[in-house]
């Protein structure tokens, strides 16, 4: 997925469903809360793919990614939060800080 500007979350979302020519109700009767196990509501896949609001955990972020195909820790970078798996490991401050230093080293193309 080629984007002239910077993919957010939503964006990312949006451009995978629609290469599946999934509509945004199909998409979201497949996307299962955590909580009860229910779908999300097509308005609330809707206000992420305009970016007006975020998942609201690792498992839903998951549910996309299995759903669409898509990386998970892509869509995790994309929504500005750490897998679990990563924040349970309890880093040390300095271990976290040469994580982060290691992610900014210029990538060689």
């Amino acid at each position: 997925m080629t984007r002239s500007e910077p993919n957010t979350f939503g964006s990312y979302i949006a451009d995978a469903r629609k290469k599946l020519q999934m509509s945004q109700k199909e998409l979201a009767t497949r996307i299962l809360r955590e909580e009860d196990g229910e779908s999300i509501s097509p308005q609330y896949l809707n206000d992420i793919e305009r970016d007006r609001r975020s998942p609201t955990s690792d498992h839903l972020i998951q549910q996309f990614a299995k759903v669409l195909t898509i990386d998970a820790d892509y869509l995790h970078y994309l929504a500005g939060k750490l897998p679990e798996e990563i924040r349970r490991k309890n880093l040390s401050e300095d271990a976290v800080k040469e994580a982060f230093l290691a992610f900014r080293k210029p990538q060689k193309k």
